[in-house]
């Protein structure tokens, strides 16, 4: 991972600055404010802008959360500091979105990504996908690639809850089935665990994408660490493996857990998506 040597410096001031804390110090941070866009007959969506240059970088958070996370803040700061435009917000059902976690599909937050591409983002954008986000920022790609200039994953977790069912003993997908719902422990909700019903899982299904070679030929950089307990960092590979680009990196990080957020690996998400902005621009 190479970081420009005209950006080394500003880099690691801003990394200072805003995510190596000083005990008792606040870091200083400008934040853009809450705005709402309405679409008919659909809930609205909440999401925060900051206008810039090109590429822009929008943020997709990962089940469950929402666009207020370390990740996307520090990706704010990150971007606002070299004048790039960013864009982060709560997929239907997250967050200060409008519409109900529960009754939310892949296919309902596809629609989320796509309407923010289409009618919030302006130009070619990077797309930051963090977990599920992952997942849906692949599924981005294919649907709007005049609109995708790279990808980052981190966590990804494409197809992961339906591979994951499906791979459950028969006797428990059954019982599960009976039930309606299938439950997983987690520490990453408040009730300790995520809970999908039959209809969330058949509904994505329609949208897996590791079966196939997946058509997307932008660059991609792919952050995984080898102790996520949510999702296997294998799922990167197997990404890696399918994507049609021919600039595709996998970034293994040793201890590295599900939500990527200590601060080495916010400094990683930053490096890359640096790199990615400066070779970005080279080739215009």
């Amino acid at each position: 991972m190479l970081v420009s040597g005209d950006n080394f410096k500003h880099l690691f001031g801003l990394l200072q600055r805003h995510f190596l804390s000083v005990p008792g110090v606040e870091p200083r941070r400008h934040k853009s404010s809450v705005q709402y866009a309405s679409r008919p007959d659909l809930p609205k969506l909440a999401y925060r802008r900051v206008k810039g240059k090109s590429p822009g970088v929008v943020f997709l958070p990962g089940y469950g959360s929402n666009m207020n996370g370390q990740k996307a803040e520090a990706l704010e700061e990150f971007c606002r500091s070299l004048g790039h435009s960013y864009l982060r917000f709560d997929y239907t059902g997250h967050g200060a979105s409008g519409g109900v976690l529960s009754e939310g599909t892949i296919g309902t937050w596809k629609k989320d990504v796509l309407f923010v591409l289409d009618e919030l983002a302006e130009g070619p954008q990077i797309l930051v996908g963090s977990s599920i986000g992952g997942w849906l920022m692949l599924l981005a790609a294919i649907a709007r690639p005049e609109k995708t200039a790279a990808l980052v994953g981190i966590s990804t977790a494409a197809d992961h809850v339906v591979t994951a069912f499906n791979s459950l003993p028969l006797e428990t997908r059954k019982e599960f089935e009976a039930k309606g719902e299938w439950t997983i422990p987690t520490k990453h909700m408040e009730e300790g665990v995520y809970k999908f019903n039959m209809d969330f899982l058949r509904e994505a299904e329609n949208h897996c994408v590791l079966q196939s070679p997946i058509p997307i030929t932008c660059p991609v950089r792919l952050i995984h660490g080898l102790k996520d307990e949510d999702v296997p960092w294998h799922i990167s590979m197997q990404v890696a493996e399918r994507v049609l680009s021919s600039d595709v990196d996998v970034i293994l990080r040793r201890h590295g857990q599900h939500r990527m957020s200590d601060k080495d690996d916010i400094k990683l998400m930053v490096y890359t998506i640096d790199d990615l902005i400066d070779k970005l621009t080279t080739m215009v």
